[in-house]
Order: C-alpha cells, then structure tokens, then sequence
C-alpha cells in the first residue's frame, strides 16, 4: 500500500508542477509546514519559509503573467526547461529513501510527467492565444490555477485517489496526442 500512496504522490504532484511548479511547491510547503495533513518526513524539505515564500511571489507573478496573451506563452517557453525538473525534484522528494537506481527512475517518471502536462497546457495556450478576444485565455488560466490546487489538494489527502486521477489524466493526454499524430498524418485531402 506505501509502493501505491508514494506513487500517486508522485505522479499527482508530478502532473501538476507541469501546469504550474510554483503553485504546487508553495501547497506542498505550507502543507507540511503546518501541518494540514500527515505527510512522510521527506516532505518537510519544502517546509523551510523561503522556499514556501519564493514559491509564492513566484505564482503570483505567473498568476498575472498567465492572464496576458502571449506573455503566457513566453513565461510557458521559459519553464519548458523549469517544469519538467522541477516535477522530477518533487517526484525524488515524495519517493525519501531509496537506492539511487530508484530515484534515478522516479526522478526520471516524475520529469516526464511534468514535461507532458506542461506541453499539453503550453501548446493549450498558443491555440487560445490565437483567437482574437482575451477571455478564453483568462478562463484557461483560471482553470489550470483551479485544477493545480484541486489536484495538489486530493494528492495531499488521498494519494490513492490522486493515482487513479492522474493515471487517468495521463491516459487521456497519451491518446489526445495519438489521435492529433494520426490526424496529421493522413493526406491533406483527407482531412
């Protein structure tokens, strides 16, 4: 049963530092600084205050860079290289002690993941950004700061459940990017 609750702690954690890293590592913080659920002792590494308050003005600066369009899509380009890392750092955290063949492989799950949902979000937004009013853009981002939080939270309190979600999740990237790779390679008249 720890081999599954570390693993949806891993994978849910994981899928939503790709859509946003610095809303789920200040939730991550605060929750094991203060306590809002029992977590494993690896997890007071984001218990320090300047890592929960970087974490902070961090999303609050994406919070409002995520609204313009286009600037989201430059911030998104810059964390192309940020996410992915990020989630496998939180993927090696939620893991503690293991050998480093397995941390190295959880470090690996946990990168790939956050590179996949920062992707769909990214690539999600240069498609929002090209119509012509603001709203779509806004109600995007209003809804991935909505899922990090939902996810981070169902993570923190039900492990189990966030596996089945994010497995779920990942699932249903996997075959959205299946069928646009078919769609793209049938000849222009097909389509």
């Amino acid at each position: 049963m720890d081999i599954l609750v570390t693993l949806g702690r891993t994978l849910g954690f994981s899928l939503a530092a790709g859509v946003n890293l610095y809303a789920t590592v200040a939730l991550v913080g605060l929750a094991a600084r203060y306590g809002w659920v029992a977590l494993p002792a690896q997890f007071q590494v984001f218990d320090n205050p300047w890592i929960i308050g970087g974490a902070a003005v961090l999303y609050t600066v994406e919070f409002f860079a995520d609204k313009i369009p286009w600037v989201d899509t430059i911030w998104d380009a810059v964390h192309t290289f940020v996410r992915p890392v990020g989630g496998a750092l939180i993927a090696v955290a939620a893991l503690g002690e293991a050998s480093p063949t397995v941390e190295g492989l959880v470090a690996l799950l946990g990168g790939a993941v956050a590179a996949g949902s920062h992707a769909t979000k990214a690539s999600t937004r240069v498609a929002a950004n090209a119509s012509p009013e603001p709203f779509s853009n806004w109600a995007l981002s209003l809804i991935e700061d909505v899922f990090v939080v939902a996810l981070g939270v169902i993570t923190l309190k039900y492990p189990l459940i966030a596996l089945g979600a994010s497995a779920a999740i990942l699932l249903a990237m996997i075959l959205a990017v299946r069928w646009i790779w078919r769609w793209l390679r049938r000849p222009a008249f097909a389509r």
